[in-house]
Order: C-alpha cells, then structure tokens, then sequence
C-alpha cells in the first residue's frame, strides 16, 4: 500500500490535537470564477414545475430514498431545454411562504461553478419548491459507497475536496457560512464529472427540520449540546468527508480518531486505495481530517486554510475529471439507433418509417381512466378521429393527419404520447418546428421516460438553430432508449 503505518502515525500523533489553527494568505482561483451564463433568479409558477416533471411523475425521481424522502428530488426539463432539479419540500417544512422565499432569493443570488446554483423557486399554496441545476452523474455517496466497475481515484478524491472547500470559501465570502447537515450525498456531479456542492443545504431549516439527518454519531459535539449549527460545525462535517474520502467508508469521527490514536491507521484507509498515494499525502490528509474534527469549534481550519492546504496535494490535475471518473462525456454518447440517426440528420422520411412501424405499442401502461358510461357517441367519433388521423399519416396526408388528431386531442377523453409524436412530425413535415417541439415535449409529459419524445425534441431544435440544445436531447433519447433495450434484455 502507498500507505506506511509508522511513519504516518509519528506525523499525526504529534500535530492531531494541536490547538493551532492553519492560517493561509489569500488564494486567488480563476477556475471559481462566478459564473455569468447562468440566468437570474426567478419564481416559478406551480404549473410549470409540473410540466417540467411530468406532473413530478415518479420516473423523474432522483433523490437518493425515492417518494420514501421527506424532500423529493426530481428531474425535469423547462420550455427552453435546460435541465433542472426540483426539490419538493414536505408541506409542513415551510409554513411561512414569506420566510421560504425571502431565503429561497438570498440563497439564489450565489453563483459559482463549484456549486449546483439555484435557479428559483415556487411558494404557491401550501407547496414550497427550490429550482437548481440538474447534476446527471450521481453524488459522492454513490460513487464511494456504492461503486459498481471500479472505485473513485485518489486524484479524484482530492479534487473532490478541494472542489468542496472552494465551494465553502466561496459561501463564506458571500456571507453564506452556513450549511445544514453536509455530507457525501449533498455533492454531485456535473456533466463534465466535476463535483459540486448542492446549494439546497444553504437554506436555513425551518421549524420541523433538522439541521442533521445523519446519526448522531456523526454530527458536531457543539450540536449536540446546543441544538444549533455554526460555521464551524461545517468544518466538522467537512472532516467526516475527508474521513469517507481516505476510507471509502462511512467511519463514525470518534471510531476514526480512536484508529489514529491507537496508530491503526491501515483499518483507516481504502485498500482500493493501495500504491496510488504516498505517505506524505496519506499524512497530511489525516492530519487535516484530525484538525477539522477537533472538539472545540475554535480550534478547526476555516475554509480559506482547507483551500490552501489542499491545493498542493492535488494530483493528475490536467486529467479531466470525466476521465478520472470513469464516465462518459457530455459530448460523446452510444452509438444511435436507426431513429436517433434519423432524427440527427433531420431525415423526416426516415422518422415517418419508423414511427409507423411502432404504431401504438408504446402507448402501453399509458393511464386512461374510462369508464363504461364515456363509451358514448362523442367517444366513438373522438376515436375515430384518430382512426382517419392514422390513415392519413400512413398516407402521409400530413395536414388533413393534422387536423385529425387535432380533433382525437381536443376530444380530452384519452391521452396518447403517439398521437403527440405523429403530429409532432407532421408539423414538421410543415414546416412549423416550434408547435412540433410543443407536441414532443407534451409527448414526455404523458411519458417521461419515452425516448421518441426526446428524439423528436432533437429534430424539431435543430430546425429551430438551438443545435446544444438538439444534441443535450439526442443524447437524452440514447440514454433512455439504452436503459429501455437493458430492461428488456433483463425480461
């Protein structure tokens, strides 16, 4: 192992419990920069963040316990393309609208690229929303504890918390200090593999929460005694991470500092980790992890130092964190399948094929509520509007197949996101791009996980020029058509 028992017990036995404090000079980072291309803070209406989820449909969940959470993360997409995450709050966690959004805007003035930045918000009725960034590639917890080809790099761990103090400097530096309950399931990954801390624990708890949701073993000696958080209690949460970082474990502090004291620091570190660091990077991350998790507050680094004293052990900087990360490329994805090639190539003739051969088995599972009393006339003449739309489709009679599911659609009684689809291509047919994105998007309302949607959402922003936003859309349509091919070869 890179990793040499004595000689890293003599440096930290003699630094782990000194009082001193690190003191560093002022860092200037470039790469912290604020970042200027995202858009200002705004309210959302409820309707729209229902559109954006699907109606916060449950295959749009990406928080870590599912509908299980108090707080449910989703996934969603707005009218303009960018992906978002949605925090759903339980009712009762923001009684006072006027406080949720008061600190909900406070919090959405920071914008930097070490965080996941906040976007907006919405407080109608009993609801209470944040907006941030959408992170595509999981968060820490998962890629340390849960780890499925090969687990996270040393280079990678140390860039991990650097990120991280930055982040916190940067919070500091705005005021922000405070952050409730952090841990490896608040940083994320970007498109681009780069850790980010989620901006959601920045807002204050209110009166049902809890500043940490983690076992008690875990959280900062001064919160157990006061109930409240400081920014040094950050700092000792931030000790606990170094603590999962150097362990790929979820070590308990005082199991950690009792292994340090009794000079058992191999039980202490990741065998995963064994020739890729030397002693004196596997000593000084100890002994900055011992310095953190001092049990006086008073007596742990502030941000500035972390950043300081992390800077100089980082490794394989020029490697692109997707590399070290083991993960694709926000521009690089699977190869197409004949639609995607389609649809990439804007080949209209080619989707109609396509869509045609499909015909409707992938309205299956799709939800409609009929009862025996709506088989009435008004019903029978609804489906056969789709029956003639369906004729002139496969005739491609594309404005009367226009016309006909226009009427299926306005008829309310049923829901089909192949309907949305063939007369999403029939607009385009006609050469009226944006009500063919309109109807695509609708398409994954109804069916969030429905790579055809997505697909025709690619066709329709490339004829409208938005080529990034095309191309963020295929790669959404092989991403969820690969994961539907595994499901099936799983059957």
């Amino acid at each position: 192992m890179g990793l040499q028992c004595s000689k890293l017990t003599m440096c930290c036995w003699s630094s782990q419990f000194n009082a001193s404090v690190l003191e560093a000079p002022d860092v200037d980072n470039d790469e912290m920069s604020e970042v200027d291309c995202l858009p200002v803070f705004r309210e959302f209406t409820l309707e729209q963040l229902k559109n954006a989820t699907s109606g916060f449909a449950v295959e749009n969940i990406v928080s870590e316990h599912g509908e299980k959470a108090p707080n449910v993360v989703y996934k969603g997409k707005l009218e303009n393309q960018r992906r978002i995450a949605v925090k759903r709050f339980n009712r009762m966690a923001w009684p006072d609208a006027r406080q949720f959004l008061e600190e909900a805007r406070s919090v959405g003035l920071l914008r930097n690229n070490r965080l996941t930045n906040l976007l907006g918000c919405c407080g109608e009725g009993d609801e209470r929303l944040l907006v941030a960034e959408y992170m595509p590639n999981e968060t820490l917890a998962k890629h340390l504890f849960h780890w499925e080809t090969h687990p996270m790099k040393w280079a990678m761990r140390l860039r991990v918390v650097l990120h991280l103090a930055q982040a916190l400097e940067y919070c500091t530096s705005k005021g922000r200090a405070l952050y409730h309950d952090l841990n490896a399931y608040r940083i994320l990954f970007d498109e681009d593999g780069n850790p980010r801390l989620s901006t959601f624990g920045l807002m204050k708890n209110s009166r049902d929460g809890k500043s940490y949701s983690t076992n008690l073993a875990f959280t900062p000696p001064e919160y157990l005694r006061t109930g409240r958080v400081t920014s040094e209690s950050v700092i000792y949460s931030f000790g606990t991470l170094l603590l999962d970082l150097l362990s790929g474990k979820h070590i308990p502090p005082s199991h950690a500092l009792d292994l340090i004291r009794d000079r058992n620091l191999q039980m202490l570190t990741d065998s995963c980790l064994e020739g890729q660091f030397s002693d004196d990077d596997g000593t000084e991350l100890v002994r900055l992890a011992s310095r953190c998790l001092q049990y006086e507050p008073r007596e742990r680094p502030n941000p500035k130092s972390l950043v300081a004293a992390l800077t100089p052990l980082q490794k394989e900087t020029e490697a692109p964190s997707h590399v070290l990360m083991g993960i694709p490329h926000s521009a690089s994805f699977s190869p197409l399948s004949p639609l995607g090639e389609a649809c990439s190539r804007r080949d209209l003739t080619a989707i109609h094929e396509v869509l045609e051969k499909i015909s409707y088995k992938d309205d299956e599972g799709v939800t409609n509520e009929l009862s025996f009393q709506m088989w009435t006339d008004q019903m029978q003449e609804t489906l056969n509007s789709k029956k003639k739309g369906d004729v002139a489709f496969r005739q491609k009679d594309f404005r009367e197949a226009i016309e006909c599911y226009t009427q299926f659609i306005d008829g309310g009684t049923m829901v089909s996101p192949t309907v949305f689809a063939r007369r999403s291509l029939c607009y385009l047919m006609n050469e009226m791009p944006q009500e063919a994105l309109n109807d695509a998007m609708q398409a994954q309302v109804i069916s969030p996980v429905w790579h055809i949607a997505s697909y025709l959402q690619a066709a329709s922003l490339a004829v409208l020029g938005m080529e990034n936003e095309a191309q963020a859309a295929l790669k959404e349509g092989a991403t969820l058509e690969a994961k539907k091919n595994a499901t099936a070869g799983q059957k």
